[in-house]
């Protein structure tokens, strides 16, 4: 029942695939901030996969090297960063639709063909996201044609924001390992996320997603008790001596924009323009 139910609520009331949503969202829980074995493969976290616009680490700017249009996105990508995010939700929507539909960017969604098999009901998923903008289409047709464009645009926009500011800070700017270094997976789950400190304003943004290192480790935990496991989960850590970090929303931020800011001069002192 929670499969039907997630056609429902992703499909039907997002536009978002649920079959696409789990295969993508399971690879990154396996493997958070994981570099793919070789460049191609599937086996890395498909979160980091965000060239040619941003850079986590030396490594994955290096193939923009030879790119004027590449060099100059990565130089300046810590300022590109929240227009970036503008869009988020408008290329996860785009990504899901090739994803049960086929067509043109198919490319872009890491083992579609493998996944797509995997997909409990195919034309549920179909007939769901079409009405998903049946419904859209319905509700813009009662606006003039401006505010229609203004209405779609901004509500796409800010959906995409909302929800990549939260996944972002999650993950974002913590650390990025070679595929052949990863750490056992206990550690790879806390040294790659961030939590973001727990208030009432938090609460209500994350939704739960604020105690991101402890859902990672327990990613069937209810999220009401994520808070009762964020203690112990912490003081383990700390006696295993593994870093386990936690920052407000402002110092995450800041983090990552620095983060960004730092591979940025990384690239341009180890590539510089010929």
């Amino acid at each position: 029942y929670g499969d039907a139910m997630g056609v429902i609520q992703n499909n039907l009331f997002q536009g978002f695939s649920v079959q696409w949503w789990k295969s993508k969202h399971n690879a990154h829980h396996a493997v958070p901030n994981l570099h793919a074995s070789v460049q191609g493969a599937c086996d890395g976290d498909p979160d980091i996969d965000t060239m040619p616009i941003l850079a986590w680490t030396l490594k994955m700017a290096e193939s923009a090297k030879d790119c004027k249009k590449g060099r100059f996105l990565i130089q300046w990508q810590a300022f590109f960063y929240f227009p970036a995010l503008l869009f988020a939700r408008l290329a996860w929507a785009h990504q899901s639709w090739v994803f049960v539909f086929g067509g043109w960017g198919q490319h872009s969604v890491a083992a579609a063909a493998l996944d797509q098999k995997k997909m409990q009901y195919p034309t549920a998923e179909k007939v769901c996201l079409i009405l998903h903008y049946v419904g859209l289409l319905a509700i813009m047709s009662h606006m003039p044609i401006l505010n229609a464009i203004a209405y779609f645009i901004v509500a796409q926009t800010s959906c995409g924001l909302f929800l990549a500011t939260v996944f972002g800070l999650g993950h974002n700017g913590m650390a990025v390992y070679p595929a052949n270094q990863r750490p056992d997976f206990w550690k790879l789950q806390v040294t790659t996320t961030r939590n973001v400190t727990s208030n009432w304003f938090v609460d209500w943004f994350c939704g739960g997603l604020q105690y991101q290192v402890d859902h990672h480790l327990f990613p069937m935990l209810p999220r009401h008790n994520l808070k009762k496991v964020h203690t112990l989960v912490e003081s383990f850590c700390k006696e295993q001596g593994v870093t386990y970090h936690e920052a407000d929303m402002w110092q995450g931020t800041v983090e990552i924009l620095s983060h960004l800011h730092e591979i940025s001069t990384e690239f341009i002192k180890e590539f510089p323009a010929m």
